[in-house]
């Protein structure tokens, strides 16, 4: 069994997808849909920067997701391979379960854009700037990274925002408790503790406004009947049913992404390789997690002509 993945953000770069337009006319197509769909030269910022603009968590959102729908419209429409028939389920790491969903057919790609455009914003939205952090724990499992967040909180938030390998743990929550943390790791027999330059505190307590925005949202665009199963980021299990998923996509923006668990659960219903669609983030990742599964990630043109051999 293969499972389609799509990764979240911080796989974001200048000049990505630049390569894929330049060969193919279905990338381009994506791209200028999108444009189109956002009203905004999204694919320009992708290409030429500036860097601070693309990483802005507005853009970034859309722009990750328009590069690997990109990848897999040029693997569809150019190699001929359909993703019902190449993958048995997907995921995706945070707004890369926007990016899952749209591959799965639940969102049209221009509804896609539009949600993780406003997503973004609401999230920015949710905290003032400077109010909230991010950290990343180095050498920390789950167990070890809540108690360092019960540790540090001191009442205010700090929790784990995502579970992403057994090796890297990351918290979100109000600055200052954050700043303990990383203060704390030692004490806590974890290796290291990093603040992330990210610009709002996501997937914690603190993002209930964006939450309250995205469930307006869904309400007015609700996820349509998808081609195949999805895991979902809050659960970890797999979800068959646009209501439920409709309801997890609001409930994500505060909760957990429980990548590891999810990839292990991938793995128990039979998953054995793992396609990262545009970008080489998730797959480290979960060599991590599982060094018995295959991984392979596609980015370029000649990943993309690779794979569809492979699949062929």
């Amino acid at each position: 069994m293969r499972a389609f993945v799509f990764p979240g953000q911080g796989s974001q770069k200048v000049g990505m997808g630049v390569e894929l337009a330049g060969a193919s006319t279905a990338a381009r197509e994506v791209f200028q849909e999108v444009d189109d769909a956002l009203d905004q030269k999204l694919f320009s910022i992708m290409s030429e920067g500036p860097e601070d603009q693309l990483t802005l968590t507005e853009n970034a959102q859309p722009a990750i997701m328009a590069h690997a729908i990109a990848v897999l419209r040029v693997l569809e429409k150019e190699a001929g391979i359909a993703l019902t028939e190449a993958a048995d389920c997907v995921a995706g790491h945070s707004l890369g379960e926007y990016t899952a969903l749209c591959a799965a057919g639940a969102f049209s790609l221009a509804d896609t854009a539009r949600l993780l455009k406003l997503r973004g914003q609401a999230m920015q939205a949710a905290v003032p700037v400077g109010v909230g952090a991010m950290c990343a724990l180095l050498g920390a499992d789950l167990e070890k990274a809540q108690a360092l967040a019960e540790a540090s909180s001191e009442g205010q938030v700090c929790q784990v925002a995502n579970d992403n390998d057994p090796t890297q743990v990351v918290l979100s929550g109000h600055r200052e408790a954050i700043e303990r943390a990383v203060a704390l790791v030692k004490e806590h027999g974890i290796k290291r503790g990093v603040l992330l330059p990210v610009s709002a505190p996501f997937h914690c307590d603190l993002m209930q406004p964006a939450a309250d925005a995205m469930a307006e949202a869904l309400q007015k665009v609700p996820p349509k009947a998808f081609r195949l199963p999805i895991y979902a980021n809050v659960t970890a299990a797999q979800v068959v049913q646009p209501e439920e998923e409709q309801r997890l996509l609001v409930e994500q923006v505060c909760g957990r992404v429980r990548w590891r668990e999810s990839v292990l659960a991938m793995r128990a219903a039979g998953v054995e390789e793992f396609v990262e669609l545009g970008g080489k983030v998730l797959g480290p990742m979960i060599g991590r997690i599982d060094s018995d599964a295959k991984v392979t990630s596609v980015v370029t043109m000649a990943d993309i002509e690779a794979l569809a051999k492979e699949i062929a």
